[in-house]
C-alpha cells in the first residue's frame, strides 16, 4: 500500500486533470461518491437520520457538497453548513454547491464565530457530523473561528456520535501525522487515490479512526510520475518477501551471526540478542562477550555458542578485543553490534574499529549507536551494508537534535540521516519507519503499547541480523523482521492482554508470528500502483 505527502497527491490531481484529460469535476464526483459508500459500510442505514456536513469552501468542501448530495438521495435529512460565504466558493467545489439548491438540501453559511454560536444547538442534535473543513494541504497551526468549529466537533465525537472525515481529519497534518494546533477526531475516515503519510504515523492514525482508500480514477502512469518511494508494510507485502526453506536446508546453510554484546548489569540484553536470532532461524549464532563476564552468559544460551573476548577478566569491550571480534567474522554471514557494551571511551574506540573494518554486514543497536554519537563521520567509513536500529532518543543523538523534533516528522528524521550516511535506518516506535540509502521509506504498524518493557531493542536487533545470515538483503530483513517483531507483540497482546509480557515471550512467539504472516499472506501483493482499497 503507497503513501504519498500532500504535495505529491495534489500533483498527481493537477496532472490527472491537465495531462490525461480526466475533469477535476469528475474525480470531485468520484471522490463523494466513494465517500458516501465508505460512509454506508460503517453506519447501517441513513435514511430519515439528521447528518450535518460541515464544510468548508475549498475542494474538501466541494467533495462534502457532492457527500450531501448523495446522502439527500438516500434519505437521509442533511444540512449543510457552509463555513464562508457562498460568493466565496468557486470552482467544482461552487457547481456542487449549486446542484443541491434544486434538490432543496438546507445550505446555512456560518461565516464566522458568532454565526456559528447561533447554530451549535442544531449541530448537536445532528446524529451524523461529515468533517469537510480543510484538506491535505494545511500546513499553519488551526486558529481562531475554525479552531472554535473543530473544538465543537470534538465535543460532538466525545459525545459518542460519528464523525466522518472527508480526505483528512481536519487540523492533521498530511505529511507527519501531527495535529496543527488541533485537529478533529474522526470515527472514520475516507481519503482518495492513495492513503497520506500522515494517516498512518502517530498520533495521526488515532485521529483518522478507520482508513479506506477511494479509487477516484488517477491512472497508474500519472502516480508513477510522481510519487516518491513511500509504502505501508502490509501482511501480504511482506509475506512475499519470505524466502521458503528447501527441503535440504540444514544449518551450515542457513547462516551464521555473530553477536558483539553485553557488560555487567546488561547480560541480559546479550542473550535476548543470540536467542531472539535463532528463533527467526539463524543456522549459528556466536555470542561475543568480554571474557570476565563469559560465566554469566554462557548458561543462558544453551543453543548459541559463546566466544570469550579480550583480557582475562575484562568485562567491558576494548581495542584488545577487536582483533579477535574481525577473526571471528570471517565466515560470519552478518555482525550485531551494541546491546548491552557500554559507552566508555575504550569501547567507543573498538566500535569504530568494528565500524571500519568489517568486512560483513553490521546491525548497530543501543550502546553500539551511543558509541558513535556525534561521531557518525566514521559510518562513510565503513565498506559494508550498515543498519542502524535507533529509538527516538538515539536517533536525536545521531543527528545532532532533539527527541521533540524527530517525532515531528520521523519520516523526514530517519529519511535524511540514511540518505546522507549511507545506511538502513528502522526509526523505532509506534509506528516505525524504516529508511533506506536509496531514499525509500516503508512505515510498520504492528506492535503494539505493551512493548513499552526492556528488552525489546535487543530482540528486534537479533531478529534482523538473523534474517541477514539467512540471504536477505539488509533492506528487506530491516522490514521483515520490524513486520514480525510487532506481529507477535499482536498475538502477545490478543492472547495475555494489554500489557505485562516480557521480551523474552516475544521471542519464544517468533515462529508464530512467522507462521501467522505467512498465512496472512496468501492473497499475493499487487506489484506496481494499485487503487488499494484497504483498511488501516
Amino acid at each position: 500500500m503507497i503513501l504519498v505527502y500532500a504535495a505529491e497527491m495534489q500533483q498527481m490531481d493537477k496532472n490527472t486533470i491537465e495531462v490525461f484529460g480526466i475533469p477535476g469535476g469528475v474525480l470531485m464526483e468520484n471522490a463523494g461518491r466513494g465517500a458516501t459508500q465508505w460512509l454506508l459500510e460503517n453506519v447501517s442505514h441513513v435514511a430519515g437520520r439528521r447528518v450535518g456536513v460541515i464544510a468548508g469552501r475549498g475542494n474538501n468542501g466541494g467533495d462534502g457538497f457532492v457527500m450531501a448530495r448523495y446522502l439527500h438521495r438516500m434519505g437521509a435529512r442533511v444540512t449543510v453548513y457552509l463555513l464562508s460565504e457562498r460568493w466565496r466558493v468557486s470552482g467544482h467545489a461552487s457547481a456542487n454547491l449549486d446542484l443541491l439548491e434544486p434538490l432543496e438540501v438546507p445550505v446555512i453559511c456560518v461565516p464566522d464565530a458568532e454565526t456559528f454560536m447561533q447554530h451549535r444547538i442544531t449541530l448537536s442534535h445532528q446524529e451524523l457530523l461529515v468533517d469537510a473543513i480543510l484538506g491535505t494541504g494545511l500546513r499553519s497551526e488551526v486558529k481562531g473561528f475554525l479552531r472554535t468549529v473543530i473544538e465543537f466537533v470534538n465535543t460532538f465525537a466525545d459525545s459518542g456520535k460519528p464523525v466522518f472525515a472527508v480526505d483528512i481529519p481536519s487540523g492533521l497534518h498530511a505529511d507527519t501525522g501531527q495535529p496543527c494546533g488541533i485537529c478533529v477526531k474522526a470515527t472514520v475516515t475516507a481519503t482518495f487515490a492513495f492513503a497520506k503519510t500522515g494517516h498512518i504515523l502517530f498520533p495521526g492514525t488515532d485521529y483518522t479512526g478507520a482508513l479506506r482508500v477511494i479509487d477516484i480514477g488517477i491512472p497508474n502512469h500519472i502516480a508513477e510520475e510522481v510519487y516518491s518511494g513511500k509504502w505501508l508494510l502490509t501482511p501480504s507485502l511482506v509475506a512475499e518477501y519470505i524466502i521458503p526453506r528447501d527441503s535440504t536446508d540444514h544449518k551450515g546453510v542457513t547462516g551464521h551471526l555473530l553477536v558483539v554484546a553485553g557488560a555487567p548489569g546488561k547480560t541480559g540484553a546479550a542473550a535476548m540478542t543470540a536467542m531472539s536470532a535463532m528463533r527467526v532461524g539463524t543456522g549459528l549464532v556466536t555470542l561475543a562477550v568480554p571474557a570476565g563476564i563469559n560465566a554469566v552468559v554462557e548458561p543462558m544460551v544453551l543453543e548459541a555458542m559463546t566466544l570469550p573476548v579480550g583480557d582475562y577478566g575484562a568485562v567491558t569491550l576494548d581495542e584488545a578485543c577487536v582483533d579477535e571480534i574481525l577473526a571471528a567474522a570471517s565466515g560470519k554471514s552478518c555482525m550485531a553490534i551494541g546491546p548491552g557494551i557500554g559507552t566508555d571511551d575504550a569501547t567507543q574506540m573498538a566500535v569504530h574499529r568494528l565500524i571500519e573494518e568489517s568486512r560483513v554486514p553490521l546491525v548497530i543497536d543501543a550502546d553500539g549507536l551511543n558509541c558513535i554519537a556525534g561521531k557518525t563521520d566514521i559510518l562513510k567509513k565503513a565498506g559494508i551494508p550498515v543498519i542502524l536500529t535507533p529509538h527516538p532518543g538515539e536517533m536525536a543523538r545521531l543527528a545532532n537534535t532533539t527527541t521533540a523534533a524527530v517525532q515531528e516528522n520521523r519520516i523526514q528524521a530517519a529519511q535524511a540521516f540514511a540518505e546522507s550516511n549511507n545506511v538502513h535506518v528502522v526509526l523505532k516506535g509506534a509506528g516505525t519507519v524504516i529508511a533506506h540509502p536509496d531514499g525509500r521509506v516503508f512505515i510498520n504498524r504492528t506492535g503494539n503499547p505493551g512493548m513499552a518493557s526492556g528488552g525489546m531493542g535487543d530482540v528486534l536487533t537479533g531478529m534482523i541480523s538473523g534474517l541477514i545470515c539467512q540471504g536477505y538483503d539488509c533492506g528487506r530483513a530491516a522490514r521483515i523482521g520490524t513486520y514480525v517483531h510487532g506481529l507477535t507483540a499482536d498475538l502477545l497482546h490478543h492472547r495475555k492482554g494489554r500489557q505485562g509480557y516480557l521480551a523474552s515471550d516475544v521471542i519464544a512467539t517468533v515462529p508464530e508470528a512467522l507462521n501467522t504472516l505467512l498465512e496472512a499472506g496468501n492473497t499475493s501483493h499487487a506489484g506496481g500502483f494499485p487503487h488499494t482499497d484497504v483498511l488501516c
